[in-house]
């Protein structure tokens, strides 16, 4: 296999891996010790433009952006393109997240996708919990069946 493959490969693989840490995360450490950024996210009808949950955005970007340095530093290497699958799952998490899930802005309002509607009432479901305790449904792109069966 040629490096160009194994670079693809390996930011496939880091995109994908990255719901698995994002399932952990979200429900280990967001919904644990660091509940208090997370907590206004669960809360109805949040007023502000930004919410302290999305300071999650800047602390998932710093392992990014070291790989994307120590994946040029000397040469180019695997590292960047880790970093690379890390940024595009957190291009996918704000568009999947904030704009289609939770439509902090006004596009996509009427989607009639069966995954996107599975995707939108399981993130319904996980935060009918205020609390952060007896959570469901931690992941971003994963949707548990019962969810699909809804819709098909």
């Amino acid at each position: 296999m040629n490096s160009v493959a194994i670079y693809i490969l390996t930011t496939v693989a880091t995109f994908l891996v990255m719901e698995c840490i994002t399932w952990c995360t979200h429900k280990f450490v967001m919904h644990g010790f660091l509940w208090y950024l997370h907590e206004d996210h669960h809360q109805p009808k949040y007023q502000g433009v930004f919410e302290k949950n999305d300071a999650f955005f800047v602390i998932f970007a710093i392992p990014s952006i070291a790989l994307f340095y120590y994946g040029i530093h000397p040469q180019l290497n695997f590292l960047f393109f880790i970093g690379l699958g890390i940024l595009f799952y957190g291009i996918a998490y704000f568009l999947v997240h904030d704009i289609i899930i939770h439509q902090r802005f006004n596009w996509f309002k009427n989607i009639k996708n069966p995954y996107i509607k599975s995707l939108r009432k399981a993130h319904k479901v996980h935060h009918k919990h205020l609390g952060k305790e007896e959570g469901e449904c931690f992941g971003m792109l994963y949707v548990p069946i019962k969810y699909f069966k809804q819709y098909f």
